[in-house]
């Protein structure tokens, strides 16, 4: 079922912050290199000596263990390489075509609620496809956000079927948050088959494009820039 969330409550404003950094990489950025960052970053902005920052890049194909992983979801373990991290969730993929986007902010600044800061993640994809007149819902049982697949065959209890179209998987430390959601634009599906994404079966994965929308990354950026904002208030481009 459809969970139905007051927009206000998902607000999440800064007090007395500065507008959140906002960096955009155009390479393809190794996992282990973008932990570091995300390190060193989180540590400046609880200490106070940086700027709240989301930084969106892709990373070359690999898989990733959060801490409720199951050995058994790992289905093809020697395709890609694998990575633990302390993110909450399961295994999912990261590869080209696949918009990463990690998000450093101070919850003390905000709201010290996890629960709606996730479901604030959830609302900025949830907005950022609404811009491209693409319907993405949250579920209860199941997480990440799901797009309904009408011209595809029932499930076997006659629902209809869904795909998982963005992931989710997050980390606090000192109430600043890391990791955060990737979504998928034009990523190759067929390298989702080495794992069962997120522990869920009976359900498939799509993209932007297998939606046939003829989107570049640079116009999703741009949407979900602005469906940050509305949610999380202003940004500024991070200069090079």
């Amino acid at each position: 079922m459809q969970t139905r969330t007051d927009l206000d409550h998902l607000m999440f404003p800064a007090a007395d912050c500065a507008p959140v950094r906002w960096r955009i990489c155009d390479c393809p950025v190794p996992y282990e290199e973008a932990l570091a960052t995300m390190e060193r970053e989180v540590s400046a902005i609880a200490d106070g000596k940086a700027d709240e920052l989301v930084w969106l890049l892709e990373h070359p194909p690999l898989y990733t263990a959060g801490t409720s992983a199951n050995a058994a979801d790992l289905i093809e373990p020697d395709r890609f390489p694998v990575h633990d991290t302390g993110r909450g969730g399961e295994y999912t993929y990261h590869g080209p075509g696949q918009r990463v986007a990690y998000v450093m902010l101070d919850l003390k600044r905000r709201r010290q609620d996890v629960r709606a800061y996730v479901a604030a993640l959830e609302q900025l994809v949830i907005q950022t496809l609404e811009l491209m007149n693409v319907r993405g819902e949250r579920r209860e049982d199941r997480v990440g956000v799901w797009v309904q697949r009408p011209e595809k065959p029932r499930l076997p209890d006659g629902s209809m079927a869904e795909d998982k179209i963005a992931a989710f998987g997050i980390r606090l430390r000192r109430w600043v948050s890391f990791h955060g959601l990737s979504l998928n634009v034009d990523p190759d599906l067929s390298h989702f088959s080495g794992i069962v994404p997120c522990g869920v079966t009976s359900y498939g994965v799509t993209s932007l494009v297998d939606l046939g929308m003829l989107v570049m990354m640079e116009d999703v950026d741009i949407r979900l820039r602005q469906a940050f904002e509305e949610i999380f208030g202003p940004t500024v481009i991070e200069k090079a």
